[in-house]
């Protein structure tokens, strides 16, 4: 049911884009000639796109409430796959003693190489 609501919703679309490229920015309409009185005279077009287009926006807009409910309704919990989490790992019980020299750069050099980084240059 949703899929096919979704196809509808589709051509729905397609078709109000169509409706609505056709109009002129003025209202004019398809724009083509015919006779003045007649179903496709530019005041007929006019009034027929302009309808079209309600109904075809009315329908696209019903649509979408409608698969946003069937959505809603047919969405189910999933369940949360924890396979992939890592374990934190386990504090070490004696981390090492910072430097006790007075260059204040002293401790972080001393402390990058224990990390395995480069130690800055003095």
């Amino acid at each position: 049911m949703f899929t096919f609501l979704l196809v509808v919703q589709a051509i729905v679309a397609a078709l109000l884009v169509t409706v609505i490229l056709m109009q002129k920015s003025e209202g004019g309409g398809l724009g083509v000639g015919g006779s003045p009185a007649g179903f496709m005279s530019a005041r007929g077009a006019a009034d027929f796109l302009t309808r079209s287009t309600t109904i075809l926006a009315s329908i696209f807009v019903t649509l979408s409430v409608v698969l946003a409910v069937i959505a809603s309704v047919q969405h189910r919990p999933s369940d949360i796959d924890t396979s992939l989490v890592k374990q934190a790992p386990a504090s070490p019980a004696s981390a090492p003693a910072p430097a006790t020299s007075n260059d204040p750069l002293a401790g972080a050099a001393s402390s990058n190489a224990a990390n395995g980084a480069v130690p800055l240059a003095n």
